[in-house]
């Protein structure tokens, strides 16, 4: 098939390309003429957008994760902090599930790439911000400050974190967590959080 170029679009047919070769080979393995052709755009054309490969990749998480992002409000089941700590382990999965970036790329590159672990580290910080919002909305109490901090940290790193060694069984989509003890962390972490509530 011949090439497209249509530069309408190219830049991002070359974004989604890099997303798909970063997450199977890996940045390294990926090189920028196996990219263009991926991309369907003359090589000059990759450059004249990222005039460096890092730069596509660079782009590549910060445009995708910042897509990524997303209000909690819809989440959040007033009264019941459990059900919507569920919400919002559903949501990061699907998101996951649906994205090279946050399910293959960024982890593969994070190992090596400083810029990468930067944009990690803004990711988990917005996904904190945004449990620490649907918790405090769902908890039908006051409760301590730090402890709301602790749990959506606690949340956050549990429904991000990768499997070490997926089951043989395991297949695309494996989770790190299975159901079941989803929620009992979840009961867990709402106990915990509701201990801390103050009485009016």
């Amino acid at each position: 098939m011949a090439p497209v170029h249509d530069t309408a679009h190219a830049r991002n047919r070359i974004l989604d390309a890099a997303e798909r070769l970063f997450a199977r080979h890996g940045f390294d393995g990926t090189s920028t003429a196996h990219l263009a052709r991926a991309a369907g755009v003359p090589k000059g054309l990759l450059f004249y957008y990222f005039p460096t490969k890092p730069d596509i990749l660079t782009t590549l998480l910060d445009e995708r994760l910042t897509a990524a992002a997303w209000e909690p409000g819809p989440l959040v089941v007033a009264g019941d902090p459990v059900r919507t700590l569920l919400n919002l382990a559903d949501r990061v999965r699907s998101d996951r599930d649906a994205s090279g970036v946050l399910r293959d790329v960024i982890w593969h590159e994070a190992r090596i790439r400083p810029e990468v672990r930067a944009v990690l580290s803004r990711y988990r910080h917005s996904l904190h911000d945004a449990i620490t919002s649907a918790l405090r909305a769902s908890v039908p109490a006051v409760v301590e400050g730090r402890a709301l901090h602790a749990a959506a940290a606690a949340w956050a790193a549990i429904i991000t974190a990768r499997p070490l060694d997926p089951p043989p069984h395991a297949g695309t989509g494996d989770r790190p967590v299975d159901a079941t003890s989803l929620q009992s962390v979840a009961r867990l972490l709402s106990a915990g959080l509701l201990s801390t509530a103050t009485t009016t």
